[in-house]
């Protein structure tokens, strides 16, 4: 049986390492990105260019998205020369991004009109993992139309979960965010006021990590504000849009997170301080420079 012939749009450390993921397996790609080095690498390994998302999605059997947000997704489908002027029927559009979920639905419904499918599939776990094909994926989406991809996304996960209608995945992956970013926060803060305590603050993490907030987030935290090692890998920047989301959702549900809230205007504050590339524990540097 052939292999779908699948169109990738985003090609950044972690689409990128997808499509050439793909390609090692014999997938046939179609490609798109604003990086041209981007767009060079994986034509150099056999993938064809496209020029817009109409085209791309007019050749291909399975359209995937890895973008930062959500409005780019909805100016790349919805655009004249879009995604959903060019998908074909029977076709299905897979976002890996992490989106807001009401956004999600409202693009299913329309690529439905034209008889064609979509699969939220936010990821876990890192680009190095995405070159081997072991990411975690929280696919949801209507069963026929995840069966239809449930191969493809299993040569790119070790662990593939189908969580039920579309929007689930996503939900579940600003829920996931929301945990441990707000957890990374309030870590972090923990070790600046520490600092602006005189408390030694590798004996605070000797005592807080023998109870049972120990945690590989308490471990990355440590490494930045004790160590000065910053190797989460996940920005500031991410972190900020991922609470924002996390906060348009639960508005959209009718009800409020006020420790988010707390967690997204400390975000957005290193943000506007210049942080924003920096991984999420280096927030430890903006709460030690805090005064009242």
């Amino acid at each position: 049986m052939s292999k779908p012939v699948i169109g990738f749009i985003g090609l950044g450390l972690m689409g990128g390492n997808m499509v050439e993921n793909l390609q090692k397996k014999g997938y046939e790609l179609n490609v798109m990105d604003l990086s041209k080095e981007a767009v060079a690498a994986c034509v150099a390994r056999g993938a064809k260019e496209v020029t817009s998302a109409k085209e791309l999605a007019e050749s291909s059997d399975i359209v995937m998205l890895c973008l930062t947000t959500s409005a780019v997704v909805e100016k790349l489908v919805y655009a004249d020369n879009g995604i959903l002027a060019g998908i074909k029927e029977g076709a299905v559009l897979v976002d890996f991004g992490t989106s807001i979920p009401a956004s999600t639905r409202k693009i299913g419904a329309d690529l439905a009109k034209k008889g064609a499918g979509m699969i939220d599939a936010p990821l876990g776990r890192t680009p190095a993992h995405a070159k081997d094909g072991l990411l975690n994926i929280m696919a949801s989406g209507d069963t026929e139309t995840f069966n239809k991809v449930k191969s493809v996304l299993e040569d790119q996960g070790e662990n593939v979960f189908h969580l039920g209608a579309l929007g689930a995945g996503h939900t579940t992956k600003l829920i996931n965010n929301f945990m441990g970013m707000t957890t990374v926060c309030a870590m972090s803060q923990a070790f600046a006021v520490a600092e602006l305590a005189g408390v030694d603050r590798q004996q605070l993490f000797d005592i807080m990590s023998t109870g049972p907030s120990n945690s590989p987030f308490m471990q990355f935290c440590k490494n930045y504000a004790v160590d000065n090692v910053s190797d989460l890998g996940f920005s500031i920047a991410n972190a900020n849009k991922d609470l924002g989301y996390f906060l348009q959702m639960v508005s959209d549900l009718g009800t409020e997170s006020k420790i988010a809230e707390g967690s997204s205007a400390n975000l957005q504050a290193a943000f506007d301080a210049g942080m924003g590339n920096g991984n999420v524990p280096e927030i430890f540097d903006y709460f030690k420079t805090l005064e009242k």
